[in-house]
């Protein structure tokens, strides 16, 4: 049986759907009602938030209850959902067990972290659909505890996270203890070529599902892209937090070592906040989840395995604390706010040097980004005045009418209200104050040096070291300073030529400098001082002399190898030639010829040199082996 008015959904999902308030379905899950689709393996493209975990339960709700109005009593499993994140197996187990509550289904999960004798139990007693992650799930085939004999659906979640996080052995595994009848549907966002291979091995001409329309599904989210110094990173953040005051919010960072480093940030600034990481155990996890949940905190750092499964509703604000790898990337972790029609912000902390690289991320997730810079101080505070001013509480409690009254007769209205904007400030931390960095992509213009108006009337003075003395800026500097006495803005231009430096001097300190050396004349180390009559004259350079044997080639540009010309060996006469060939009907073998005489002593030894060093091993007394040869070193 099924109901019309859902497109011929079951009657039991089609109650549990009216009763969570879905007036319509997404795209994705109608594309899971079309009848060519029933019975067929599929390869479905979907993003995050779409919809498609109530999706691929439609997809395989035919295969639970094979046109019956409710499932039969539990037993061997019947489907098998694979997750990539304890928080995301978590989270379809629960969408599972209200979707199918009216069809009567028991969902076991199979977790990592979690007790495992319990899941074991719950497996004995019997379950209609298993959820689990892959490790968990290969530990209870192994074991025996996990039936898969009797499995019609099996459906691989978040395909393309299993393979990146190393799950592939695992997969196979799975699927190769599943029955070869049963339908296999893999929700994946992108079809790489590793889920491309997959696909052709576990799957029977597996129907391919696009669910386009991309934008849509983050049409209800903001996206801003804030230019941040470096090193401000952190105060940025908090700042960004302060200034949207939002109900729930998550910060994504790269590392867990970023993620502890933040936490204990924000919370020296009294935030409330929260962290989630790997090294955190499932309970810990769960922990933190809750407490966004129930409102005892309002702020999650957490790293990218959190971006999978994570469904906290209302959630507001996503910032980015490191940028994103990838588009997918960008899109589950952003997808994490804007669901399920609300609105929502997600806020780039973005360095100068990687502005180009997120704006080619931008293009490629198809979406449009504010570009800016993060809020200021003031604009905090006045972000916290407006709320001030703007939110205010008023009932008809009698007990806090009277103490009110009393106040008011006590002090003035001036001071009533300055106690209470010091106590809204003294629950906020104070904002930070940020370096000034331009939002725009282009530099700041070069500005040219101004000129040195106390050097127009200059003079200069000759030194009597140079290059040739290995005379430079660094050493003369401070020598002029020490043993001329004058100050270093006195001092110029610095003209170091080879046998003698130019140095330039402002005219009072040429005058007072001038008089101190007529005495001497003469700095230290023999440095000898002299006035010259102007600037130094223009160094002329070098001609260019080409090395000895050095290979210029022609203007047609040819390159080819440079070969050494010809030594001609002086032979008796003193002439220099080419020898000839020597042949034997020449007579006497030329000394050019000859070969010389090999070294006497160990083979290899040097042509002409002293024979080597050999000398025969000693053989031993008792006859039991060589001896070892002592080093000369001892």
């Amino acid at each position: 049986m099924t109901d019309q008015s859902h497109g011929g959904l079951p009657p039991a999902l089609a109650s549990a759907l009216d009763a969570k308030g879905y007036d319509t379905l997404t795209e994705v899950q109608e594309a899971m009602l079309a009848p060519e689709l029933l019975g067929q393996d599929l390869l479905v493209s979907a993003q995050t938030g779409s919809g498609k975990t109530v999706g691929f339960g439609i997809a395989i709700s035919s295969d639970l209850l094979a046109g019956e109005d409710t499932l039969p009593r539990a037993g061997v499993p019947l489907a098998l959902v694979v997750a990539p994140t304890r928080e995301l197996a978590v989270q379809v187990a629960k969408e599972f067990r209200w979707l199918f509550g009216e069809a009567g289904a028991r969902v076991a999960t199979c977790i990592g972290g979690m007790d495992i004798r319990s899941e074991r139990q719950a497996l004995d007693r019997g379950a209609h659909v298993v959820v689990g992650t892959p490790g968990r799930l290969v530990d209870h085939i192994s074991r025996g505890a996990f039936d898969t004999s009797e499995l019609r659906a099996v459906v691989l979640d978040e395909a393309d996270e299993m393979l990146n996080m190393g799950f592939r052995e695992e997969l196979e595994s799975i699927l190769d203890s599943c029955p070869e009848e049963r339908r296999t549907l893999m929700f994946s966002a992108t079809v790489s070529p590793g889920i491309s291979k997959l696909a052709q091995r576990y799957q029977r001409d597996a129907v391919r599902v696009t669910a386009t329309g991309e934008s849509r599904q983050h049409s209800d989210i903001t996206y801003r892209a804030l230019i941040t110094a470096g090193h401000d990173t952190e105060r940025a953040i908090i700042n960004t937090l302060r200034f949207y005051e939002a109900k729930n919010a998550i910060v994504f960072c790269a590392t867990r070592a970023a993620v502890a480093r933040l936490t204990s940030r924000l919370a020296n600034r009294g935030l409330s906040v929260v962290s989630m990481s790997g090294e955190l155990s499932q309970a810990e996890r769960t922990n933190a989840l809750q407490a966004m949940r129930d409102g005892r905190a309002r702020v999650c750092v957490a790293t990218d395995v959190a971006a999978r499964g994570i469904d906290l509703p209302g959630l507001e604000l996503v910032i980015h604390a490191d940028l994103p790898k990838n588009r997918e990337g960008l899109l589950h972790r952003s997808g994490r706010t804007g669901r399920a029609g609300s609105k929502g912000t997600s806020v780039l902390i973005v360095p100068p040097r990687a502005r180009r690289r997120i704006e080619f991320l931008f293009r490629d997730a198809k979406v449009e980004a504010e570009w800016g810079s993060p809020p200021s101080a003031d604009e905090v505070l006045a972000k916290d005045n407006e709320r001030l001013l703007g939110h205010w509480a008023f009932g008809d409690d009698i007990e806090v009418s009277d103490i009110a009254r009393d106040i008011a007769a006590l002090h003035s209205p001036e001071k009533v209200a300055e106690a209470l904007v010091r106590m809204f400030r003294k629950d906020h931390s104070a904002p930070e104050e940020l370096s000034e960095v331009r939002p725009d992509r282009e530099r700041p213009e070069k500005r040219e040096r101004a000129p040195r108006d106390e050097f127009e009337d200059s003079v200069w003075v000759t030194l009597s070291v140079g290059r040739s003395n290995r005379a430079e800026p660094r050493w003369l500097l401070p020598m002029l300073c020490k043993a001329g006495k004058l100050k270093k803005e006195a001092i110029g231009a610095i003209r170091i030529r080879e046998d003698e430096t130019y140095v330039q001097l402002d005219a009072e300190g040429a005058s007072a400098f001038l008089e101190r050396m007529a005495g001497g004349g003469s700095l230290e180390k023999g440095v000898e001082v002299q006035r010259a009559d102007g600037p130094p004259p223009q160094e002329e350079k070098k001609p260019f002399r080409p090395k000895k044997n050095f290979d210029r080639r022609d203007d047609r540009g040819d390159k080819k190898p440079f070969k050494k010309p010809f030594k001609a060996k002086r032979h008796e006469g003193g002439e220099d030639r080419k020898p000839e060939p020597w042949s034997p009907d020449a007579g006497e073998v030329p000394d050019t010829f000859k070969r010389k005489p090999k070294a006497k002593g160990k083979p290899g030894g040097k042509p002409g040199g002293k024979p080597g060093n050999w000398k025969k091993k000693p053989q031993p007394a008792d006859g039991k082996g060589p001896r070892k040869r002592k080093d000369k070193k001892g």
